[in-house]
C-alpha cells in the first residue's frame, strides 16, 4: 500500500453548479497527468500535486483502469482535490490555493436557496 498523501487543506466542497462550471473551463485543456496501467503511485500523486498547485484545475488521463470511478475517487481523496467530473479516462480535479489572492479561478457563488 502506498503512503497517503496528506492533505494539507479540506477538499473543497463544490455546489452542482460549480462542477459544471469547472468542468466546461476544463473543455478547452488537455490533460497534463498521465496515470500508466500500474495505477496511482507516489510519482504520479506526486505529479498531480505539483500541477494542483501551479494551476488549481487540471486533467489526469487513466490508461486502461481496472476501475475507473474508483481511481478518480481515490485520486481525489488523496490530493485534497475536489473530482469535478470523470469523462472517458480522464478525471477533472479542482484544488484552490490557500492564498484567496492567489487564486486564478472565481467560482460561481453557492446558490442559497
Amino acid at each position: 500500500m502506498l503512503g497517503r498523501m496528506a492533505p494539507e487543506r479540506a477538499t473543497p466542497e463544490l455546489t452542482g453548479a460549480q462542477r459544471r462550471y469547472l468542468r466546461g473551463i476544463a473543455a478547452r485543456e488537455r490533460p497534463v497527468v498521465w496515470i500508466g496501467e500500474g495505477g496511482l503511485s507516489d510519482g504520479s500523486l506526486r505529479s498531480v500535486d505539483e500541477a494542483l498547485e501551479a494551476r488549481e484545475l487540471i486533467k489526469v488521463r487513466l490508461r486502461a483502469p481496472a476501475d475507473k470511478k474508483g481511481t478518480a475517487r481515490e485520486l481525489s481523496q488523496r490530493s485534497g482535490a475536489a473530482l469535478c467530473g470523470l469523462i472517458g479516462h480522464t478525471v477533472i480535479l479542482y484544488r484552490p490555493p490557500a492564498d484567496r489572492e492567489a487564486r486564478q479561478i472565481e467560482l460561481p457563488a453557492c446558490d442559497a436557496r
